[in-house]
Parts: C-alpha cells; structure tokens; sequence
C-alpha cells in the first residue's frame, strides 16, 4: 500500500479521483470557451421580399448619433459605440454583462440594394433599417411572343 502524507492511498481511488477530475474539467470545457467568444453584437434580424429587406438591431444604451449605417452594393454594415455606463466614484460593478466600446457588424444581403432609398428609424433601443432591392437588380417579367 502506498503512503503520501502519512494517508493510505490506494491506487484504485487515486484512479477514482483523477477520473473525477477529467470528468470536472470536460463539463467545463465548454463554459471556459465561451468566455473567449464574444456573441455577435447587435443582435440582429433579416426579413427579405421580391422588393427589399428589413433588418432590425437591439441597440440599448447607444445613442442614434453614435450609429453608422452603410451599404454598398449587396452588403449592409452597422457600426458605432456604446459607452460604458457610470454609476458614481462609490460603487463597483457586482454583475457585468453588458459590453461596452466600439462595435462592427456587416453582412451580405440577397441582392443590390438601392442605397439613396434606405431608410432608418431608432425607437426604444431597437434600429429599423428599410432596404429596398435596387430596381436594376429587380427580377423582370419577359414575354414570349409566338413567331
């Protein structure tokens, strides 16, 4: 029998322990990755037609001039930044989870969009971005004539 520190060690529960140990470390595999990915911000939803998208953005605590908004050809980018929130010299934060600083998000639409048209409206937090599908870009209807 083996003796560390003066305690009867057995192999088997040394086994045991190492076991639990591997098993702790994989269960929290996934909460340790987590913490070095970032979720995308905003968030954001996409509704498309024949004639445009909507796209909508939570943007709470950001200030509608503190948001840019572009397009060029078939890709949307919404940027600006989110200032940290201060509460007074005495007070520390308990919880955090509410980021802060500077943010990019761009993605491609499912078609051209017709950038003089967009149009944004910023209400309760929530961005409404209207893109309206480019009309060269617009599907045409071609008639078949009998010959």
């Amino acid at each position: 029998m083996f003796r560390v520190f003066n305690t009867p060690l057995s192999p088997w529960r040394e086994m045991q322990r190492l076991r639990r140990e591997m098993n702790r470390l994989v269960a929290d595999w996934p909460a340790m990755y987590r913490v070095n990915m970032a979720p995308a911000y905003p968030a954001m939803n996409v509704w498309a037609s024949e004639n445009g998208a909507i796209v909508t953005a939570e943007l709470p605590g950001v200030k509608p001039e503190d948001i840019d908004i572009s397009v060029m050809n078939d890709t949307l980018t919404l940027s600006g930044d989110r200032g940290e929130e201060e509460c007074g010299e005495e007070t520390r934060y308990h919880r955090r989870e509410r980021g802060c600083g500077s943010f990019t998000r761009s993605f491609q639409l499912p078609f051209v969009v017709e950038p003089g048209k967009v149009d944004a409206v910023f209400e309760k937090g929530v961005l409404h971005i209207t893109l309206p599908r480019a009309e060269a870009d617009k599907p045409r209807k071609i008639s078949v004539k009998a010959g």
